[in-house]
């Protein structure tokens, strides 16, 4: 049995989705037709509605869900409230009112609240919803799969669960590695087999390095076995004659770092090695009177001083060359080519190309994003660190509603008379 296509493109319908064919059904979106009986006009309505609005979950469980109550912000004016108790809207003719009480015209139909786009409003506090509302997620299913797959946090814990109900106040928050994968354009095929053959030699470093690291605990194991039945092989005088050696050729790689004409040390580099040989010296004199774990210690810390001068001296040779050559290429370049240099350089760090992601680098939006990015008044949403703040349930306003919708007023209205039944 074949699947259904998910954004199908004979039968219109909107999903809660960034893709490019939901885009095209969302311009094709018309009114259903007004000539059927009102029961098909409210099944076509909940039908549309719910294709967009959660269509992942259980009918019986999003109708357990539903409130015929349905929240709302009305306006009041504060000195009108001062003036009058409410005794003044039974006034009648018997007090000698003439006037009607509500003399102004009506109001618009802008000030008036659209009740029935909050139908859907229970739907906005499950976890996987605000996580696509707040573009963390190209769509409610892959905010559902995140969820799901534990990459998001409530307040600080693991919430593996989807229909997690946020209380107001509850921060949530994505890995962003998935955030940058999810909303990040994709891999174009050279570049997906480029991270494969990256991802494929990690793989295979790592499984080397873990074969080695068991055959050297083997190799120790078999020499302490070796140790316990023949005794020590080596005299401590060999071991500390070992050790000399050992040092002697630190000593030597010293030197050479120092007097390296290529790597140009630096005057603080230079104090830094002479100290360093000195310590040797010192730990060389006092060979024959320390044991031989001291002389270990010893030698693994003067190794690991010297892997960090190694390490530092061409850090500052590679800085050097670098500013030379930056220098040299000023001088060729105008005013304004330095500064467009400047700024690529700034965009290169930050945002880098790293072959290894699952997202196109350097990154940049998926492309028909920018017809969905909007963020709804009731979630405050920081992007640099993928968090967001659950602010308060949603409401009605006079004229606009807070519970995002590509559905018109009367769409909803047939969908709310809907659920309304047996109430």
């Amino acid at each position: 049995m074949t699947r259904k296509r998910f954004h199908g493109l004979k039968k219109v319908k909107v999903r809660a989705s960034w893709n490019k064919y939901n885009l095209y059904n969302l311009t094709r979106l018309r009114a259903p037709p007004t000539h059927r009986n009102h029961y098909q006009e409210k099944w076509t309505a909940k039908s549309m509605s719910r294709a967009y609005h959660g269509e992942y979950i259980r009918e019986k469980q999003w109708q357990r869900m539903f409130r015929s109550r349905i929240p709302a912000v009305v306006p009041m004016d504060h000195r009108y409230l001062a003036e009058n108790d409410g005794s003044e809207l039974a006034a009648g003719r018997g007090s000698g009112r003439e006037k009607p009480l509500n003399s102004e015209p009506a109001k618009s139909a802008k000030n008036q609240i659209p009740f029935m786009h909050m139908t859907y409003a229970p739907l906005e506090r499950r976890l996987d919803m605000a996580v696509w509302r707040a573009l963390f997620a190209s769509s409610a299913r892959q905010a559902r799969q995140f969820v799901t797959h534990g990459m998001v946090k409530v307040n600080g814990q693991k919430m593996p669960y989807a229909g997690y109900l946020l209380n107001p106040g509850d921060m949530f928050q994505v890995e962003v590695d998935r955030v940058l994968y999810a909303t990040g354009a994709p891999k174009t095929p050279e570049q997906i087999r480029k991270g494969r053959k990256i991802h494929r030699a990690q793989r295979l470093a790592n499984q080397k390095a873990s074969e080695k690291r068991l055959a050297r605990k083997r190799d120790v194991a078999a020499g302490r076995t070796n140790l316990a039945s023949t005794g020590s092989q080596l005299g401590i005088d060999e071991i500390r004659k070992q050790r000399k050696l050992d040092l002697k050729a630190l000593q030597n790689q010293a030197e050479t770092i120092l007097h390296d004409k290529r790597s140009r040390v630096g005057a603080k580099r230079k104090i830094q090695i002479r100290a360093f040989m000195r310590e040797v010296k010192d730990t060389m004199k006092t060979v024959n009177r320390r044991s031989e774990k001291e002389l270990d210690a010893e030698l693994a810390s003067l190794v690991s001083k010297l892997e960090t001068i190694r390490n530092h001296a061409a850090d500052a040779a590679a800085e050097k060359a670098e500013k030379e050559e930056s220098e040299s290429q000023k001088e060729e370049l105008s005013p304004e080519e330095q500064k467009k240099l400047r700024e690529a350089l700034v965009l290169s760090r930050e945002n880098p190309v790293d072959e290894s992601k699952p997202y196109a680098t350097p990154w940049r939006p998926r492309p028909f994003m920018s017809a969905f990015a909007f963020i709804p008044r009731y979630l405050e949403v920081n992007h640099n660190i993928c968090a967001a703040v659950y602010l308060r349930h949603p409401v009605a306003r006079p004229g606009f509603a807070e519970v995002p919708s590509p559905f018109p007023a009367e769409i909803q209205q047939l969908a709310y008379t809907w659920y309304l039944r047996r109430r």
